[in-house]
């Protein structure tokens, strides 16, 4: 059996992964085609998201494929993950 901590996804979350990105809130609402006041909404709560599932889904996954990644190592927090570029000898 394979066992995983489920990472509670705050405002401070979402704001901290779209400034990573270099993102406005506009552009993240485009992107995860989320009304802006949704995102508005959801990056001033202080403590756990309230929204529906589909809506915070949306817009966990989209700041996910765009390169970030949500941690929880002891704190809670978001990262850029690197892509990693396969190089050939010549």
């Amino acid at each position: 059996m394979v066992a995983f901590r489920l990472i509670v996804i705050t405002g401070r979350h979402i704001r901290a992964a779209r400034s990573l990105l270099g993102w406005s809130q506009s552009e993240l609402s485009k992107k995860a085609k989320v009304a802006l006041r949704t995102i508005l909404r959801m990056e001033g709560f202080d403590g756990a998201v309230s929204a529906r599932t589909e809506t915070l889904s949306r817009v966990v996954m989209t700041l996910e494929k765009a390169g970030v990644e949500f941690v929880d190592n002891g704190k809670l927090g978001v990262r850029k993950i690197i892509a990693m570029r396969h190089c050939t000898p010549s």
